[in-house]
């Protein structure tokens, strides 16, 4: 079986969770499959290259924002539509959009696979029921819409599509109107022998600054649907009982600018602790440096940051929204809040903070879930089965 995978951010090079399903279940299915990445010559990706036995293949983009960047990668991989050698092609979110209809017109009968993570039309409109956007955040979410559209037509043009949570199934089928019979649900995992409870983490608090204060740890990009405004305000809050208490945030993004101006009018300084971007093996250890894990995401296909603190050991906070409350059980894994309730996320913070019995015993059934239910494992032979399932069509 050869496989040809389509993303536009090299996925040896980015670390967000579509990325990070690429690299994992390549790496577990190269013994099964001859699999080659196709990716945008983004953050000088510029030569082919071999990572865990698969082959990584640039095709001309630009580096300068993801909507300019998606469109120049498209129109690259079309043009290579007649010479890539596969007997099936994946493409994730918006990546190889146009591709099937360029087979079409090149008389090229083989399966494409369209693998949606979170369902942008879905981030369209619960961007929209935010009232208070920057004219930023606007014109972003114009693009988002524009990317929905796209994201549509490739999978109503797709033999099979693989999605992430039954929330993201229920979306795909309301906003792009494609049966459920062509749709197979296979979440994201983790790596739970990398990610897994740890004691020794002296060093990595030394690192970061932490030292033997309460830490509640973020990692994910900073933009806006990650819903780190409401943290800040949450913060207030909690500062206020546990005032030594630090917010790690792990990420970068457009929104860095706003937050900081937010932190310093809230007069939380001392206590917000960022970190733009971290090596990919130091992760485990921020984890476990933790007390507490939040992601006040208000849109969220599933969150494999979630899975990966559950996989450490650590209790999670979110808001219960998208896929999220698949992915964490409220009251025994985490604790889950109503969307934008900045008081429930002080108040389950708190409740985290001030209870290190339950911390524990959250802790230790987040690890149990995840690593019975969550694996990368899992995930790459339930691909296995949709790749062959589309080859036999």
């Amino acid at each position: 079986m050869r496989l040809a995978v389509f993303n536009t951010q090299p996925p040896h090079l980015y670390f967000g969770g579509v990325e990070r399903r690429i690299i994992e279940t390549t790496k577990r299915l190269q013994n099964e499959t001859d699999i080659t990445v196709y990716s945008g010559t983004k953050a000088g990706f510029k030569t082919s290259t071999k990572i865990n036995g698969v082959d990584l293949v640039p095709c001309r983009s630009t580096d300068i924002v993801f909507p300019l960047d998606n469109w120049t990668f498209n129109r690259s991989l079309a043009k290579k539509a007649n010479a890539i050698e596969a007997n099936a092609f994946e493409a994730h979110a918006v990546s190889g959009y146009g591709f099937p209809k360029k087979l079409k017109q090149l008389g090229i009968s083989k399966p494409f696979i369209h693998t949606i993570h979170g369902v942008l039309a879905d981030e369209y409109e619960q961007a929209k029921m935010d009232g208070h956007q920057t004219l930023r955040g606007k014109i972003a979410n114009r693009f988002m819409r524009y990317l929905a559209d796209l994201e549509c037509q490739t999978a109503r043009d797709a033999a099979l599509i693989v999605t992430i949570t039954k929330y993201s199934l229920e979306k795909i089928q309301m906003h792009y109107g494609v049966d459920a019979d062509k749709v197979r649900i296979i979440a994201n995992g983790v790596d739970v022998e990398k990610y897994k409870p740890r004691k020794d983490t002296t060093s990595a608090k030394r690192r970061f600054g932490l030292g033997d204060d309460p830490c509640v740890l973020f990692v994910g990009s900073l933009i806006p649907r990650k819903g780190l405004l409401f943290l800040v305000e949450a913060a207030k809050t909690v500062v206020r009982e546990y005032s030594n208490t630090k917010f790690l945030i792990v990420g970068d993004g457009p929104i860095k600018k706003q937050l900081d101006q937010k932190v310093l009018a809230a007069n939380l300084s001392e206590n917000f602790i960022f970190v733009s971007r971290v090596e990919e093996d130091v992760l485990p250890a921020l984890y476990n440096c933790a007390d507490v894990f939040v992601l006040p995401s208000i849109q969220e296909g599933q969150g494999i940051v979630l899975l990966e603190a559950q996989a450490s050991g650590k209790p999670v906070v979110a808001f219960d929204i998208g896929g999220v409350n698949e992915a964490v059980h409220n009251g025994e894994t985490g604790l889950l809040v109503e969307r934008g309730n900045c008081d429930g996320l002080a108040e389950a913070l708190l409740k985290l903070l001030g209870d290190g019995s339950l911390r524990e015993q959250m802790g230790l059934a987040g690890r149990r879930f995840v690593s019975e239910n969550y694996t990368w494992d899992l995930c790459a032979q339930r691909m296995l089965k949709v790749y062959k399932e589309a080859l036999a069509t």
